[in-house]
């Protein structure tokens, strides 16, 4: 409960926080460029821009998801129930907010930290993984490059959304959240038969790729063993997400 409590009272001071600390370590990204600059790298927006969707673009789609659904608005149920393992009697909403077992506390406290956590942990591996452009990059380094800024900005920007609809308890989070799932491990497949295709990868770029993309994967497939049997089958999730006891 006092994670919870903390992550609502002190969201803007976390949001200012990652601001700064992100912006940071961008800077020191751009002063090491993979090529040497033509200008100077804050005087083209294209030295600029990414890394400012980096950082601004995972607390744009935070504070957009917070707007759509403001605090302690009632939202309706899907018409379509999708989990249906276990047996269940439906609530009132108004009776499951009475509940014990409702709200953002315990192991559902943990999930929300880790969803949090995707970002600056998707970061900084884009970070120390992929230098700056410069001006004189080749046309397979300017692909990769793409492809990885793509990664890091969409995946930031979901589990981001995600995290706002779980602060917010809507209904549909535990779906939305399994939806972001298989796009991650769907743009990590995706990025790997990109650069596949693209010629002139020097192998060890290859190589040093191909182990990122695997432990990303890995870390998907993880949290989907740890926490889809915990979305489905939690008192706590039914009661709060779905509005439903067990019967």
């Amino acid at each position: 409960m006092a994670l919870v409590l903390s992550l609502q009272l002190n969201l803007q001071r976390i949001v200012g926080t990652w601001i700064l600390i992100a912006a940071f370590a961008c800077g020191l990204r751009l002063a090491f460029p993979a090529t040497p600059y033509a200008d100077a790298p804050w005087a083209s927006g294209l030295g600029l821009l990414p890394y400012m969707l980096v950082v601004g673009a995972p607390v744009g789609t935070l504070l957009l998801g917070l707007k759509l659904f403001p605090a302690g608005r009632l939202h309706a149920q899907p018409g379509l129930r999708l989990a249906q393992l276990g047996r269940w009697r439906k609530v009132d909403c108004l009776e499951a907010r009475e509940m014990s077992q409702f709200g953002l506390y315990g192991v559902m406290a943990s999930l929300l930290l880790g969803i949090a956590l995707n970002v600056p942990v998707r970061t900084l591996e884009f970070l120390s993984a992929v230098p700056a452009l410069g001006s004189y990059a080749p046309t397979w380094f300017i692909s990769l490059y793409a492809v990885m800024l793509a990664d890091v900005v969409l995946l930031s920007c979901l589990y981001m959304f995600a995290f706002a609809m779980a602060l917010r308890m809507v209904p549909l989070f535990p779906r939305f959240l399994a939806m972001v799932w298989a796009v991650d491990l769907m743009a990590q497949v995706g990025i790997a038969q990109f650069v596949a295709r693209v010629g002139d990868v020097p192998p060890a770029v290859e190589m040093a790729l191909a182990d990122l993309l695997s432990g990303n994967v890995k870390k998907v497939l993880i949290s989907v063993a740890l926490w889809l049997p915990y979305l489905l089958l939690s008192e706590r999730v039914n009661i709060t997400f779905r509005n439903r006891v067990s019967a």
